[in-house]
């Protein structure tokens, strides 16, 4: 295929996909209030976030249930990966499988599961419902990150161990972590982005008592893009990248 196609090709694609951001964070600096027409360059709309203390607190609504969710989903996800990768037993590929089809389900479709489950269970929505619901989509990520790290290990390393008297635990954390530690990180990094922004599933699981940013920004749309949206969705993008890049390397690294 021809190299000039293949390079205005992706140039369009880039283009498609990153100039609608690109608008969002440039009409953040608008000295305008609810205009497209450039009147200016101000910061007016980042002060305002900062002195909105209801925002400041969805915003710590927002991280706590990313940071705790990320934690619990990475612990989890890196005991099951390595149990799934050592031991054998009855439904083990069933697991594995179950595990993979959460990544690939719509959101919309979890989203109602978990709101049936917790109205059967007759758990109140509000912070927990939100975490169990964040560490039940984040888990499969995370396991399917370790898991892929784990196939690459050389498993003449566990019976080398094994000869010479490693316990079950010495070989877990001399031998396992310190080689899932890359992917670990990765995917605590990737389930903090996937929590940090999510919607649908919040949507149907948080109830009226608890309230994260995605859900206020969802809200705050509905009477119309102001500059202070464009400058709040602007800062979610810039840790989103920053995330998702330190995902990346670490995933790279030791490849």
């Amino acid at each position: 295929m021809n190299t000039k196609f293949c390079r205005a090709y992706l140039s369009l694609m880039y283009a498609f996909l990153y100039i609608p951001i690109l608008v969002i964070i440039a009409f953040s600096f608008n000295d305008a209030s609810r205009s497209l027409i450039w009147h200016g360059l101000t910061t007016h709309w980042y002060h305002v976030l900062i002195q909105d203390q209801d925002l400041i607190h969805i915003a710590g609504n927002s991280l706590t249930v990313a940071i705790l969710s990320s934690t619990c989903a990475t612990l989890l996800g890196a005991l099951a990966s390595v149990t799934l990768y050592r031991y054998r037993f009855f439904g083990k590929t069933a697991l594995h499988s179950l595990l993979f089809v959460l990544v690939i389900v719509p959101d919309i479709v979890v989203g109602i599961a978990l709101l049936l489950l917790y109205h059967a269970l007759h758990i109140p929505l509000g912070f927990w419902s939100l975490l169990i619901a964040h560490i039940t989509f984040s888990l499969p990520f995370v396991f399917l990150t370790a898991f892929a790290r784990l196939n690459g290990l050389n498993r003449h390393l566990i019976e080398a161990a094994r000869d010479l008297g490693a316990k079950e635990h010495t070989i877990f954390f001399r031998i396992f972590m310190p080689l899932l530690k890359p992917a670990l990180i990765a995917g605590w990094l990737l389930c903090f982005t996937l929590s940090l922004d999510d919607v649908i599933i919040s949507y149907f699981v948080t109830g009226p008592t608890f309230e994260i940013l995605p859900l206020r920004i969802y809200a705050m749309v509905h009477l119309g893009v102001s500059p202070e949206i464009n400058a709040l969705c602007t800062l979610l993008f810039g840790l989103t990248l920053i995330l998702v890049l330190l995902s990346h390397f670490f995933l790279r690294k030791k490849a």
